[in-house]
Order: structure tokens, then sequence, then C-alpha cells
């Protein structure tokens, strides 16, 4: 077998160079058209969104288009975010909906904080010196998911009896929204919310409280809601009955 030439190996290196270059140059340019495809497609969506509300089509109907908007902006958004990272890029900085102008949101206040401290090494890794001047710490906030968590509540009624006459004297319990049930407030009320405001099926609630290791099917829940309903009826009478008394 005949070794090839020097310089055929080189011409063949250079040659897979160039194709390996030519490349990554071609995906650059394919993510360069995602990324210009999507902004377009996201003015587009808000032109439309704005042409809706201008021409003045029904609540519903405008509540229906805002929601399919919403949904393709978020695809539109999230392309346009996988196209920065491909092409390696610091992702597009959040605008401000009025301005569109980058802006910087600042952490609320008031939540719980937790502090990770990561020391810095003992050694030098250069010189291998122990001796060290202190210097300003790094510190970077992030906002951390806390998965929703359910707890049992005990509700303890304590009972005594008096010596002198027999009486049976006990605590005094509060009303639980559904006796002899296991739902607490807390509980019912974050199903309605999650049903009535976020739209949330109750098979999905069912799903996600199994992820918890909560077992509550759609159909009990779906009687808890019913129940629940039964108990807000006054409540919306004295809504219907404010709204009524209106001049307007």
């Amino acid at each position: 077998m005949e070794t090839a030439p020097l310089d055929s190996q080189d011409e063949l290196t250079a040659l897979r160079a160039l194709v390996a270059e030519q490349a990554t140059k071609l995906e650059s340019q394919e993510a360069e058209v995602i990324k210009r495809d999507s902004i377009i497609g996201l003015r587009r969506a808000q032109l439309e969104l704005l042409r809706h509300r201008q021409h003045g089509a029904s609540s519903e109907k405008i509540d229906r288009k805002i929601e399919q908007f919403e949904l393709m902006l978020e695809e539109i958004e999230a392309s346009r975010a996988e196209a920065e990272l491909r092409l390696g890029k610091t992702p597009l900085p959040e605008l401000d909906d009025a301005s569109e102008k980058p802006k910087r949101k600042s952490l609320p206040d008031g939540l719980a904080t937790e502090e990770l401290v990561y020391a810095a090494p003992c050694n030098c890794p250069t010189c291998g010196s122990t001796s060290f001047l202190k210097a300003a710490d790094r510190v970077v906030q992030v906002l951390e998911h806390v998965p929703a968590s359910v707890k049992i509540v005990r509700h303890v009624e304590k009972r005594m009896i008096c010596k002198e006459c027999d009486t049976t004297v006990a605590g005094e319990m509060p009303t639980l929204p559904i006796e002899r049930g296991k739902p607490g407030p807390g509980l019912l009320a974050h199903i309605m919310i999650a049903k009535f405001d976020d739209h949330i099926p109750l098979y999905r609630l069912s799903e996600m409280y199994d992820r918890l290791g909560i077992d509550i099917s759609r159909s009990v829940m779906a009687d808890w809601v019913g129940r629940v309903s039964a108990l807000l009826t006054p409540l919306v009478l004295l809504i219907r009955a404010h709204i009524a008394s209106s001049h307007r």
C-alpha cells in the first residue's frame, strides 16, 4: 500500500477544514434567518392584535384572539431565543411592552432568600501559595421555583367532663367547607381559581397533584367544585344585586 504524498495529505486536511468552516457558516446563516423570521412573525402578530382591538370586535372574540396571539408570541419568542443560543450570542434583552426598550427588572422584595456560598480554594492553582488578600465577592441572584406542597392539618377539639355535673365542654372547632370531607378551604380555593380563572381542567389538576404524591381523582374534585359553587351562591346573589342597583 502506497503512502500518499505529504502535499496531498495537507490538501486533504485543508479541504476538510474548509468544509467544516462552510458548514459552520451555513448553520450560522440558517440560525440568523430563523431569528429574523421570528422577529418578523412577532411584529406581525403584534400588529394583527392591535388591528383587532381597533376594529372593536366583541369582547369574547377579542379574548379568544388575544389567547391565540399570546400562544403564538410564546412560540415565536422561544424560537428567537433558540436561534440566539445556536449563534452563540447573548440572548436578546427583555423589552418593555410600552417603550420596547431593553430593561432590567429588579427582583421583588420580601421573598424568602436562600444563600449558597462557594468557598474559594485554599491553594493558588498557579503558584501553590496559601497567602491571599480579600477580594470583592461575586454575587448573582436568580429566581428559583419552589414546588407546590400539600400538608395535612389536624383539627383537634379538646374535650373535658365536669366532675360535678358530668357536663361535657369542648373547644370551638371552625366549620369546614365540606363537612366530613378532607379538603380544607385553601385547597378548595386553589382548585376553584385554577379551574375558573387559570382555565386548568380538573383532570390536569389531578395529574399535578399525583406528581406530589396526592391521589385526588377528577370526579372527586368535580364533586368539590359543585359543593363550593352551592356555598358561594349567597355571595353571587349579593354581587348580582349590587350590579343591578347601578344606574348604568
